[in-house]
């Protein structure tokens, strides 16, 4: 996908229709309408049925034959969706790995070390907290960014 192509994509993609591919991204099976609407406290099914349509007509969802479900077909990385890890039906900021990896590693290093609070350590101890809680403020910036 080129420049272009993922401008569009991202100017299509905002408000509703945001909100609407991003319950889609969470949910593994294929939705109705009513369930969308539901889901998103949309005031009425067509408002879900219209940004299911326009998903649709940017290729990103396909309407089955029988039931009328809309599936997700294609996922794209735009916005801030590129900075996500999906795992199953849950969504992750890439830097919540990155912060659990740093605390695990720094809290294991304090631990087994054994290294007080002497004044040779106290760059040790300084710098790895510091990663930590950028890792940390990271992952929150990016998580409360989701569309809801």
């Amino acid at each position: 996908m080129n420049t272009a192509d993922e401008t569009e994509l991202e100017y299509a993609l905002r408000g509703k229709a945001w909100k609407v591919y991003w319950f889609l991204l969470k949910n593994s099976h294929p939705v109705s309408v009513r369930e969308v609407q539901r889901a998103l406290h949309f005031s009425s099914p067509s408002v879900a049925n219209h940004h299911l349509e326009q998903l649709r007509e940017l290729g990103l969802v396909q309407k089955q034959d029988i039931g009328g479900h809309y599936v997700l077909v294609s996922e794209v990385k735009i916005g801030v969706l590129r900075h996500y890890v999906k795992l199953g039906r849950l969504l992750f900021p890439r830097y919540f790995f990155y912060a659990v990896f740093s605390t695990i590693i720094y809290v294991a290093y304090l631990l087994f070390m054994g290294i007080g609070f002497a004044r040779e350590n106290l760059f040790i101890i300084t710098f790895g907290a510091v990663v930590c809680a950028i890792f940390w403020y990271e992952a929150y910036r990016v998580w409360s960014m989701r569309p809801f």
